[in-house]
């Protein structure tokens, strides 16, 4: 298996956070209590199944609390061969939710009063208050291993939240419960593993998986046209070197290639008042007007040959209430007319060389950057020319490789920062205030420009709250109509995912466009 870069670590709620999303490389180490299927429905996993609403395996009190309960299924193992109990959940709490580690802000554990076990197969969750995914926790509450980690946690008091983040455990001595376990990582070259035989949903078929990466798409197809591997993930392939294995390979029936709306694309604007340069990036007028100055057509023709996914917002509108979203958004179609309507209302006018100033703030040039990457780098000259041509002074800045990972580097941007994040409906409410990176989370979190709004904030926490699916999806329209509208970022597009698997390899699906690949990855076979 091919990726782009070597992973910072393996933990699905990894403290270490990353520049770059490896989905594909954590799945391959770790199991939760339920795991999405190709369809994007949860099924149950570790768990032997999933709590039903208005059932004792979960219960809805009149005060708005809950409480759910998981079984688990019997004799589960670590990769270590230490029993895995439902006291690893408890124990998981207690790590998500101390605040010196950065994540106590994200959901579900800001939901969650108490995590307790009954018995070691039985995991009670008591909520704060209604949690429409409760009953499905895919990937959100994974458990850690109370045996390897409990001694450091609770030192950290006297070594520091930094010695217990930087426990070998959390990368090269990790250990997991999900169908490979760490052989070996030899540091800037392979990671081998090998199939765990007491896999909770049976042994994988195929007996090793060696992953390997590639920061150079180009390099990565040859290796791949080469046959040194069968498997291309994680954005080790671009759409322009997916869509050429994919002619290569059909004309020689060598592979399969699937394409899949996976990131959502965008530009974030810094909102920070302390850091905003020019400080008219905090006007909403300026970002409308910047954003009505991205043609999107040339960037779609440029990095897609005119096959790509355009967003309007973070929550694509393939989702069921899909109308009304589409309905319910600002959109920023190119129009340097309403462009410079906008920055005129801002108080900019074009000076005699056509770039837009202002008596109070001067010549508006902000910087754009992005992260280092032949394609991302390209995206910006796409982005930065159709703006200066636009009047806007825009400088372009590449973030170099060894920091793209940097959570503090991807939050104190000066002006703009274009990035990859999932999309999708939690993805739209992790831009409420609690998702903001800050020195005291670690700089964790999905909202990098430090957008902050009082009435996403407020809609935000009630569609956590919501259990009636159309309320919710209502709630989810409303959020997208004042993102939009406030623009905290410029929507690009939906970031296609390239999967490549060669002849032999069976298993990787997508049943329908814009679903879940198929992940279960101990059912595939290699032949």
């Amino acid at each position: 298996m091919l990726t782009r870069v070597e992973p910072a670590g393996l933990a699905l709620k990894a403290l270490q956070q990353a520049g770059t999303i490896l989905a594909s490389t954590r799945r391959i180490f770790n199991a939760s209590l339920g795991l999405l299927d190709e369809r994007g429905t949860t099924q149950p996993y570790l768990a032997r199944e999933l709590p039903q609403l208005n059932s004792p395996s979960w219960q809805v009190f009149p005060d708005g609390r809950m409480e759910t309960s998981y079984t688990l299924r019997p004799n589960l193992t670590w990769h270590d061969g230490r029993v895995h109990e439902a006291e690893d959940y408890v124990f998981a709490y207690r790590v998500y939710t101390a605040p010196e580690l950065g994540l106590a802000g994200s959901t579900p554990q800001n939901l969650i009063e108490e995590v307790v076990a009954p018995d070691p197969l039985t995991v009670t969750i008591r909520w704060r208050q209604s949690f429409a995914d409760a009953g499905s926790l895919a990937d959100t509450f994974p458990p850690l291993p109370r045996h390897i980690l409990q001694e450091s946690f609770e030192q950290r008091g006297t070594t520091g939240p930094e010695a217990f983040t930087a426990e070998p455990f959390w990368n090269r001595a990790y250990v997991g419960l999900g169908p490979y376990r760490l052989e070996h990582w030899e540091p800037g070259a392979f990671i081998e593993t090998v199939a765990f035989d007491a896999h909770a949903l049976g042994r994988p078929r195929i007996d090793k998986l060696t992953i390997r990466w590639n920061s150079d798409p180009n390099a990565a197809l040859a290796t791949i046209l080469a046959g040194d591997v069968q498997l291309s993930a994680d954005s080790s392939l671009q759409f322009e070197q997916g869509t050429i294995l994919r002619r290569q390979w059909t004309s020689n029936s060598a592979g399969t290639v699937l394409f899949k709306p996976d990131l959502f694309r965008a530009t974030a604007a810094q909102l920070r008042p302390d850091l905003s340069t020019p400080r008219a990036i905090q006007d909403p007028r300026v970002r409308r007007a910047i954003a009505h100055a991205v043609d999107k057509d040339t960037v779609n023709d440029v990095l897609f040959g005119g096959d790509g996914y355009m967003a309007n917002g973070v929550v694509p509108t393939t989702v069921w209430y899909g109308g009304d979203l589409d309905r319910g958004v600002a959109k920023y179609p190119y129009d340097l007319r309403r462009s410079e309507l906008l920055m005129a209302e801002a108080g900019f006018s074009k000076g005699s060389d056509g770039t837009y100033t202002s008596p109070s703030e001067g010549r508006f040039a902000p910087e754009v950057r992005t992260n280092a990457s032949a394609f991302f780098e390209n995206e910006m000259s796409v982005l930065a020319s159709g703006w200066r041509n636009a009047g806007f002074d825009f400088n372009e800045y590449v973030n170099p490789a060894a920091l793209v990972q940097d959570p503090q580097v991807r939050a104190l941007f000066p002006s703009f920062f274009t990035f990859s994040q999932g999309l999708g409906e939690q993805a739209l409410v992790d831009y409420s205030t609690n998702g903001i990176p800050r020195p005291e989370n670690r700089w964790v979190g999905s909202n990098r420009g430090g957008w902050s709004n009082a009435d996403f904030d407020r809609l935000a926490a009630a569609v956590n709250a919501t259990l009636d699916r159309n309320q919710r999806a209502q709630t989810f329209v409303q959020m997208s109509r004042i993102y939009s509208d406030e623009l905290p970022v410029l929507p690009l597009y939906f970031q296609p995912s390239v999967t490549g698997f060669a002849m032999g390899l069976t298993g990787p699906t997508m049943v329908a466009p814009d679903t879940a690949i198929n992940w279960n990855i101990h059912q595939w076979e290699l032949r």
